[in-house]
């Protein structure tokens, strides 16, 4: 299967604007009934010959790491805080 014939749904671009990679390829993989490869190939040269898609990944995915970590760093200083509050 050729991976530029591929096309990617409105679905599947709008995760990848989310920055949801791995969600793109997997609507990618249920609306053409092609393997992983294939579908990982479609996104990747979708971001290639889109550059403000890939661009809006790219500042999406790092948006989205940067919550992960405040939100681990407010849990562990509740969990730090209730250890030593001797409330847990």
């Amino acid at each position: 299967m050729k991976t530029e014939g591929l096309s990617l749904s409105l679905e599947a671009i709008s995760a990848l604007e989310r920055g949801n990679k791995i969600e793109a390829i997997k609507l990618v993989r249920q609306m053409h009934k092609c393997g992983l490869k294939e579908a990982k190939d479609a996104v990747e040269f979708y971001l290639e010959s889109n550059p403000d898609a890939g661009r809006t990944y790219a500042a999406n995915t790092k948006a989205n790491k940067g919550l992960y970590w405040l939100a681990f760093f407010i849990i562990a200083g509740v969990m730090i805080f209730l250890v030593f509050s001797g409330m847990l």
